[in-house]
């Protein structure tokens, strides 16, 4: 049994194209932007604008009902775009939208050999892990900035859990007992997981390579370290050089293998990674919009 299912995890893998390199030019994946609501304030987010012409997470042209998503969905997956994952990544997080389970329920039922992925700040996740298995995922991303509560506190405004707003160090606390204890416990229970971490320099420069040696020792499949975007309270905050991204890197591969193709996507983002053809698409509708009215005046 244990064979079978290391076997069913390595063709997931190999198929995926946010955890294998060899897959990131060959298969696509979808981003479904069904999850609205958020559970923490992190300093460096801002969801308050989108640009066609930016890639970057948590931003989207427009949050999709679940029906939406569900055409969506069916639209592109007829138009045979090699398609192998369907994601929800935002523009919230996941676990505090129930949305979320509604469309991965449907998804499993009508392409249950899709691979189903989910991205999340954590908080929630052993609060949710059992609907996140009964809805089918099998992939998970986790986004871990700090492992000190010192740090912790300088990335993050607020959370809010169960029903209270926490502020400062007891926010801090909040989030990592719950992204530590749920990513063990979604190891545990066979999830592929894999561990984002955003360089901010000055701020958790330690603390990342802390992060790679406790997730790697728990069983993570893969880390994904990506540059700070200089905005929201970070506006004035230095952008990582690729060369401060690949040192990093070198200092964690030796606890956990490293994600090198990250492409930082978009909500919304559809396609092989980089090409954002979710953006085409709604450019492409929107012409046919107006050439419609045209017509019809």
């Amino acid at each position: 049994m244990k064979n079978k299912e290391e076997g069913l995890k390595k063709d997931i893998i190999k198929n995926h194209p946010c955890f294998s390199v060899k897959a990131h030019n060959k298969f696509g994946r979808i981003h479904l932007p069904v999850a609205p609501i958020c559970s923490i304030k992190c300093n460096y987010c801002l969801r308050k604008y989108d640009c066609a012409n930016e890639s970057r997470p948590g931003i989207t042209s427009k949050v999709l009902t679940p029906q939406e998503a569900m055409e969506r969905v069916k639209l592109l997956i007829e138009r045979n775009d090699r398609i192998s994952v369907i994601g929800i990544a935002g523009p919230g997080d996941p676990l505090v939208n129930d949305s979320t389970f509604e469309v991965l329920t449907a998804i499993k039922r009508e392409f249950p050999d899709i691979i189903l992925c989910m991205s999340t700040n954590g908080l929630y996740l052993t609060d949710r892990l059992e609907d996140i298995v009964m809805a089918g995922v099998r992939s998970l991303t986790i986004t871990i900035n700090a492992i000190t509560l010192e740090i912790a506190e300088k990335i993050y405004s607020w959370v809010i859990y169960r029903g209270r707003r926490y502020t400062g160090r007891d926010a801090a606390e909040c989030l990592l007992f719950n992204q530590w204890r749920g990513l063990g416990n979604a190891i545990d229970a066979g999830l592929i997981v894999k561990v984002n971490s955003v360089l901010i320099p000055g701020v958790n420069d330690e603390d990342i390579p802390l992060i790679a040696w406790l997730a790697g020792g728990k069983g993570v499949d893969l880390m994904n370290i990506i540059p700070l975007i200089p905005q929201a309270e970070f506006e004035y905050f230095q952008r990582p050089s690729r060369e401060m991204i690949n040192s990093m890197r070198d200092k964690c591969i030796q606890y956990v293998p490293q994600m090198t193709h990250c492409r930082q996507c978009r909500a919304d983002a559809y396609g092989i990674l980089g090409e954002d053809k979710d953006m085409e698409l709604e450019v492409l509708n929107a012409r046919i919009g107006e050439e419609y009215c045209e017509m019809v005046n």
